[in-house]
Order: C-alpha cells, then structure tokens, then sequence
C-alpha cells in the first residue's frame, strides 16, 4: 500500500522541526564552552516595560542557568523612576545622562529600584522555572560607594566648575562573597543598582556601571549589555560585529561613537581591562536576543574584546 503524501501543514511542521534540531545541534558547542562561566547582565530600557519581551527575557535566562551558565542580572529602571517622581510631583533634571538625586528622589528611586522593579523581574524568572532572588547593592555590602563627583568647564570663561549631582554614587568595592555562594548553588541573584557609602548614605548608580563593576569583580566571561540600540553603528551605518578596546577607543575619539553609546562603550572597556574577557552591546528589543548572541555562529550586536 502507498505512503500517505504529507499535507503541506504537515511539511511545514516537519520543516519547522528540522530547523529547530540544526539550532540545537549549533548551540551544542557553546553549551559546553560556556558551561561553569558566569556572565553578568545588564538588563534595562523599553524592554522592561515589554511583558512579552521580559517574559522571553526571563526564559532565556533560566535556560543559561539550566545548561550550567551562572546569570548574574543586573537591572536598571530610569523610566519607572522618572514616573514615580512625576506621580508623586517630585522635580528632577538631569546632567550628562545621569539622574540629579536629591534626599527625597534618592528615597523613591531605592523604593523603585529594590522593590517593585527587582520584584517583578524576580517573579518572571521564577514564573519561567528559576529560582531567583532580588538584592540591592546594600545587602551584605554588596556595592560599596561613594558620591560621584563631574566637572563641566564653562564654554564662555573656561572655568571648570564641579557639579553636585546630589546621591548619585560610583562603585569604590564590590563584595563578591555572596554572589560567589549563588554561582554555586541554583539561585539567580538580580540586584538593584543601590550602594551604600562609608556612613550608610543610600547612592543611586548607574545600572550600566554598576553591571561593569560587579562583571569585573567576578572576572565574568561576558558583560552583557541590553539596550535599546543594535550595537556600535560605524559610519556606514552598519552595525561593527566586533571591537578590540584600542579599536573602540579610537571611534571615541573621532566621534563615530557619540552621545549616549560613550558611556556604555566605556563601560564595556573597563571591564575588559579588568578581568572580563569579553563585553556585548545586544539590541534588548529582539526576541531571544541572548540565545541568538551566546549560541549561534555570526551572534548578533557588538563585542568589544582585549587588544
């Protein structure tokens, strides 16, 4: 008796599985490279306000813990702050990027931050089937700070001025210790980007710093960066898939790299110099953006390595 001829419902699914087999059979090898490394990553932008998109985000996470990967996440929260401030009829301004925090926004911004943010994104990753838990930079001195000073120089007279940018804080030590006993056990720590100064002062830091630091202090193989770009664009509009530090230093320079893009870049370039092997710049707007970058072939976004 003849073989029934396959509907086209039927090939499609058949075509659909044999794609989904290529991919595992492509990720295979980075399974077991990566396996026992931590990668710390910094998670923020509109894809927090994405349900869809931090729903995936979360499973891709506890995905990396399963297969041996140590997840540190990082998170940042800016545009929730600045709608807390607004609700709450707080004013707040900005200088080079970053928050001014007075005592009262500092207060809000910890309340954000350690709490509903950090809940929520713990909740995900626990409704995917992780086991994650929520920390501040406070806990357990996780990050310790101090105030973070800038100097502007005044275009007209030339004179440097330093700013006050309130409780805004820069790491001066990260204690591992604690995130050490997580990389050994089934716990995926999320932390809030809270530090704590000499004399218990509260700072806000930026997430992006305070990802770098923590990715150091663990000599992590990959800081990973989600944003709301696709990477470092060169001046011919495409993305530059890979970047040594004196290669991205150079595009500082001659202002290919501009704006916002500075900061990140030169996070990523600390980082590389102190310990950690290799830093990403991912659009966190894709889909699996994680998986396409830590397993397939070509990845996705920018690396900047040593060199």
């Amino acid at each position: 008796m003849p073989k029934k001829k396959p509907t086209k419902k039927e090939l499609k699914l058949r075509g659909e599985m044999f794609r989904k087999a290529e991919v595992l059979a492509e990720a295979l090898p980075y399974m077991k490279q990566f396996a026992g490394e931590t990668f710390v990553i910094k998670y923020g932008g509109s894809t927090m306000d994405d349900a869809p998109l931090a729903r995936k985000f979360a499973h891709d996470v506890v995905l990396m813990k399963q297969i041996g990967i140590n997840p540190v996440i990082v998170h940042g929260g800016g545009p929730q702050i600045g709608r807390m401030l607004d609700r709450l009829k707080i004013k707040s301004s900005f200088i080079s990027g970053l928050r001014v925090t007075d005592q009262d926004a500092v207060e809000i911004v910890e309340m954000v931050l350690s709490g509903n943010i950090n809940k929520q994104l713990v909740s995900e990753i626990n409704a995917a089937g992780g086991m994650a838990v929520g920390l501040s930079g406070k806990d357990g001195n996780l990050i310790e700070a101090r105030k973070l000073r800038r100097t502007h120089r005044d275009p007209d007279s030339n004179i440097e001025k330093i700013l006050d940018l309130g409780f805004v804080g820069e790491p001066t030590m990260i204690n591992p210790d604690l995130l050490v006993v997580f990389e050994e056990s089934n716990i995926i720590p999320v932390i809030a980007p809270i530090g704590v100064g000499e004399n218990g002062q509260t700072y806000n830091i930026n997430a992006d710093t305070a990802a770098g630091a923590i990715a150091s202090a663990l000599a992590a193989r990959k800081l990973i960066m989600l944003t709301d770009v696709p990477g470092v664009i060169g001046k011919d509009g495409e993305i530059i898939g890979q970047l040594t530090v004196t290669a991205a230093q150079k595009l500082i320079k001659n202002g290919t790299i501009h704006g916002g893009m500075i900061p990140k870049v030169e996070t990523c370039i600390d980082a590389v110099k102190r310990n950690t092997e290799a830093a990403h710049i991912l659009d966190g707007r894709i889909s699996h953006v994680l998986l396409l970058e830590i397993f397939t072939e070509h990845g996705t976004g920018t690396m900047i390595v040593h060199g």
